[in-house]
């Protein structure tokens, strides 16, 4: 099992997961300098994301490439369910409630939850 990741090192993960394989040099100049990150830091978190278990880095031709070790949706999917499960006690209830007053939910993320309903239904009726 992996270790907690804080908030900052949330925002570079998925960064580097949407990117990768990327080096620090790319992460730095394309994501930490408009958010007034200097490299030392971008380092710093990188590699405080590979000693958890959530970054990998392969050489090539003389610079480290980190990329996620897991996929994006994979990632986002642990990121959802300890939030569930930590700030919401494991109930999905007030999520659906923030869900359903969202203020603007694009068509594909309104077939996405159509989607996931219709999964939640088959697997209840499989269990019945």
């Amino acid at each position: 099992m992996k270790k907690p990741v804080g908030d900052q090192e949330l925002v570079v993960l998925r960064w580097v997961a949407e990117h990768g394989p990327v080096t620090v040099g790319e992460v730095a100049e394309k994501f930490g300098e408009p958010q007034g990150l200097a490299r030392s830091t971008i380092l710093t978190v990188m590699e405080r994301l590979r000693g958890k278990g959530h970054l990998t880095r392969h050489k090539v031709e003389g610079v480290y490439q980190y990329s996620s070790s897991v996929p994006l949706a994979e990632l986002l999917r642990g990121v959802v369910g300890d939030f569930v499960q930590k700030s919401l006690a494991g109930s999905l209830s007030p999520f659906a409630t923030w869900l359903s007053q969202a203020d603007e939910v694009s068509d594909e993320e309104l077939r996405q939850l159509e989607e996931a309903v219709a999964r939640l239904k088959s697997k209840k009726e499989g269990e019945e």
